[in-house]
């Protein structure tokens, strides 16, 4: 009998947090968009990896212009030397950057 008057009013206590809970929730939208909220993850990465690349795009031009000046140095080099002294292994056709 005496655990009723301590249980009584500690489930009654719980019950007015759970909806003061609940009651907070809504009131900063957190039920707002329920559809979506699991595909904003997502989404968040696509554009960050979007905004990597374009940043990645906007620095190659620079890093394929020296990658140019230095293949003239190596098309100089080898226009100047004798045509039949370089053997095609030797010159890379797909050079890395």
């Amino acid at each position: 009998m005496l655990s009723i008057f301590l249980l009584i009013p500690l489930s009654l206590m719980l019950f007015v947090v759970a909806i003061w809970a609940v009651r907070y929730a809504v009131k900063s939208n957190q039920f707002e968009d329920l559809d979506n909220a699991s595909q904003r993850i997502i989404l968040d990465d696509r554009q960050e990896r979007r905004q990597t690349i374009q940043a990645h795009e906007r620095t190659e031009p620079l890093q394929q212009d020296t990658h140019t000046a230095a293949t003239d140095k190596v098309d100089d080099k080898i226009n100047n030397a004798d045509i039949e002294s370089v053997h095609p292994s030797d010159i890379d056709s797909n050079p890395k950057k």
